[in-house]
C-alpha cells in the first residue's frame, strides 16, 4: 500500500487534532499524582478533548473500552485503565489518540509518580531521547529502515532493548496507516523498503524493555508486557515531513 502524501491543509487539520493530543498529555502529566486512580486520568483526558471538540480515538478502536491507554509498571503499552490508585515510585505510560474532522493525532509519555528510582529514570529516559534522537535525525531520502536501525541502536547504547512485534506506523484519515515502523531492524538490510518523503505524517514510538525484547499480553487481552516482567516505558510524537526535516504535530 503507497504510503499518503499530505498537502499543507491537510497536515494543518492533522497539527490542530495533534495540539489536543499534546494538550490532554500535559494535563495528565500535571495530575500525575500519589492517590489518583487511573479511571480518574483516562476519565479527565476524555473530557479534555471532548472540550475543545474531538472525540477520543481510541475508545471502542479495535475494541479498546476507553480513552487512555494506562500503562502501569511493568506493562509497557495498551493498559486499560483500572481502579488502582497511584502510589510513590510507580511509573505509568499514558497513550492517546484523537479525531478532530476526520484526522487524527496520536502521542504517549511515560511519567514517575513521585520520587522513582535512578533505574526507572534512566528507564523513562531511554523512551523519551530515542524519539528526540530519531525526531532530530529523519531527513528527506533516508528510509525507514534506516530510521528503525537507528532507534534499536540508540536504544541499545543506553542498556535496554526495544520491544518487539509493535512498531510505530503512518497516521492520517486512519488511526493507523502505511508504513509500519519498527524501533529495530526487521531484516539485515536498512538500505532496503521506501523512502522518507516531505508530505508524509507517522507516528514514532520506542517502547522499552530491560532485558527481554519478547511481549507477551496479560489476560485482559490489552495489557502488554515484556517476557522479563520487569518495568517498561513509552514514548510517542506525530512528526510530519516538511521542508526535509521532521515537525512534531503532537505538541501542546
Amino acid at each position: 500500500m503507497a504510503i499518503a502524501l499530505r498537502k499543507p491543509e491537510e497536515i494543518k487539520k492533522l497539527r490542530a487534532a495533534n495540539k489536543i493530543v499534546g494538550g490532554a498529555l500535559e494535563l495528565l502529566r500535571a495530575n500525575t499524582k500519589v492517590g489518583i486512580s487511573l479511571k480518574e486520568l483516562d476519565a479527565m483526558a476524555e473530557d479534555f478533548v471532548r472540550f475543545h471538540g474531538a472525540k477520543p480515538s481510541f475508545k471502542g478502536l479495535y475494541g479498546f473500552p476507553n480513552a487512555v491507554c494506562t500503562s502501569l509498571n511493568q506493562v509497557i503499552i495498551h493498559g486499560i485503565p483500572t481502579d488502582y490508585t497511584l502510589k510513590e515510585g510507580d511509573i505509568i505510560g499514558f497513550d492517546i489518540g484523537t479525531e478532530l474532522d476526520g484526522y487524527f493525532g496520536d502521542a504517549a509519555i511515560t511519567v514517575p509518580v513521585g520520587q522513582v528510582s535512578q533505574s526507572d529514570t534512566a528507564l523513562i529516559a531511554c523512551a523519551k531521547d530515542t524519539l528526540y534522537h530519531a525526531i532530530d535525525h529523519i531527513h528527506e531520502g533516508m528510509r525507514f529502515k534506516e530510521l528503525s536501525l537507528l532507534m534499536e541502536q540508540f536504544i541499545k547504547s543506553r542498556g535496554f532493548v526495544p520491544l518487539r512485534d509493535f512498531c510505530g506506523h503512518g497516521i492520517g484519515k486512519k488511526p493507523h496507516e502505511e508504513p509500519q515502523i519498527p524501533n529495530y531492524l526487521d531484516g539485515s538490510n536498512a538500505k532496503a523498503g521506501p523512502k522518507i518523503k516531505n508530505g508524509m505524517v507517522f507516528c514514532l514510538e520506542p517502547m522499552i524493555c530491560q532485558k527481554d525484547s519478547k511481549p507477551l499480553i496479560l489476560e485482559n487481552k490489552w495489557d502488554v508486557v515484556s517476557a522479563d516482567g520487569l518495568r517498561g516505558s513509552h514514548y510517542e510524537h506525530t512528526v510530519a515531513v516538511i521542508n526535509g526535516k521532521a515537525e512534531i504535530l503532537s505538541l501542546a
